[in-house]
């Protein structure tokens, strides 16, 4: 890599936010504003209420700016966590501290796949809703800065055609990238493979967008007991994004939809060299008998003409980037998770493309997530401002720190190594 650090341009593709109290003030209609999500105190924490389910403000979404020994499944509070992590303008300043030009957010409080709206008996509620989420996040979260994100909008799943409605209607507020689960299924609808989903996906297509596949989506128990140590669970969660990428390259959903594109968010990509030769073989030797049509093409051929991938921490599949293909790897930072590199992001990656060309290096950190995810805010902004130095120069004596961590709440035995089960509790 000869381009220096401080020239470089980065572009996160998964990112996460924790919405403000207030989001939905502006934004729900009049009839509905008794019914809409809140937030209230429950022992001491901050948890957002809809419809009588509880969804706690887990600590993981929002330890950014801690030192390690400090994560833990809180804060629970807002003033217990960074500001960026909930205000757009602090993290307008926490961005360009990281020198990250750009950011797709996935939501946080409606679940990573925004599935909550689906799951509420009112069906015109959870639609009012939102449409209400959408709207937030067009106007008041992606809207005051719109060179500097990638917007993401949210669909009624129960619904495929009132979720193709909402494709268009984002559509025209120029958003053309949307959530989907990794498996519908767990959510009691038709799989992927029905024709159930052809209008949601015609509207994608129709209007140019991409879908955006989180990991820990699938609805499935990725452990073996509650007394399983939790960070054997964090360990592998990536590799469960393969489930998804073998259920829809073996379908024909790619070959009726030759013009989707999917984003694969906080997989990695260091299993897919492996995953490709596996399905290769499986291909050559059992599609034959068991029918499997894949439109004349190799599965490699499917993965690199569909699927956008990306990574936080993957020097194996640096090392490996052309067996999965240099135009389908992006950059992402992962703020505020507690596996983000905020805001050494530019170090950190700096290290891992040591002796990567210039061309991949630019298609790796931007190039790759701007084409796919139809993005032109650097092209507006100017590539002078976008990159890591002039964003820098910004943030020159911001507080980097995180607000005391003093009176948050732990297991009773701190000193016992943290379960799977504990992870649940902390979540009731």
């Amino acid at each position: 890599m000869r381009v220096a650090m401080n020239d470089m341009i980065l572009v996160s593709v998964d990112d996460h936010m924790v919405e403000p109290p207030d989001m939905y003030d502006r934004h729900i209609p009049a009839r509905y504003r008794d019914r809409a999500p809140r937030i209230v105190e429950k022992n001491g924490a901050q948890v957002w209420v809809f419809e009588d389910k509880l969804t706690p403000n887990i600590g993981l979404a929002a330890t950014v700016g801690r030192e390690r020994h400090e994560l833990g499944l809180e804060p629970n509070r807002f003033e217990q966590m960074r500001s960026g992590c909930y205000d757009v303008h602090d993290r307008i300043m926490d961005m360009n501290a990281n020198g990250t030009f750009a950011s797709l957010c996935f939501p946080t409080a409606p679940g990573i796949h925004g599935a909550q709206f689906s799951q509420v008996e009112d069906k015109d509620l959870g639609l009012a809703v939102l449409r209400a989420y959408n709207d937030w996040h067009m106007e008041d979260w992606c809207g005051p800065y719109p060179e500097r994100f990638i917007p993401l909008g949210q669909i009624p799943y129960w619904d495929p055609e009132l979720a193709a409605a909402e494709v268009r209607r984002l559509a025209d507020l120029g958003c053309f990238n949307f959530n989907y689960c990794q498996n519908v299924t767990g959510l009691g609808l038709p799989s992927i493979h029905d024709r159930f989903w052809d209008p949601f996906f015609d509207a994608v297509c129709d209007v140019g967008g991409a879908i955006t596949v989180h990991l820990g989506t699938g609805f499935r128990k990725m452990f073996n007991s509650l007394d399983a140590p939790y960070s054997g669970y964090m360990a592998m969660v990536n590799l469960d994004m393969a489930n998804f990428a073998t259920d829809i390259i073996f379908s024909n959903r790619l070959q009726r939809y030759p013009d989707l594109r999917i984003a694969l968010s906080e997989g990695g990509i260091g299993w897919i060299p492996f995953f490709l030769e596996r399905c290769k073989w499986i291909q050559e030797r059992h599609s034959p008998w068991v029918k499997d049509d894949l439109g004349g093409l190799t599965v490699e051929e499917l993965f690199r003409r569909h699927f956008l991938t990306c990574f936080i921490d993957d020097p194996v599949g640096i090392d490996l980037r052309h067996r999965i293909g240099i135009d389908n790897i992006a950059w992402e930072c992962d703020y505020p998770h507690s596996d983000c590199t905020w805001p050494e992001s530019p170090e950190f990656l700096a290290g891992q493309l040591s002796g990567v060309s210039d061309e991949d290096v630019a298609k790796i950190t931007h190039l790759n997530a701007l084409r796919f995810l139809r993005f032109d805010g650097v092209e507006k902004a100017g590539r002078e401002n976008a990159t890591v130095g002039a964003l820098r120069a910004q943030a020159v004596g911001l507080d980097l720190r995180a607000p005391s961590s003093a009176g948050m709440t732990r297991p009773d035995d701190d000193t016992r190594q943290l379960t799977v089960g504990d992870l649940m509790h902390m979540m009731v």
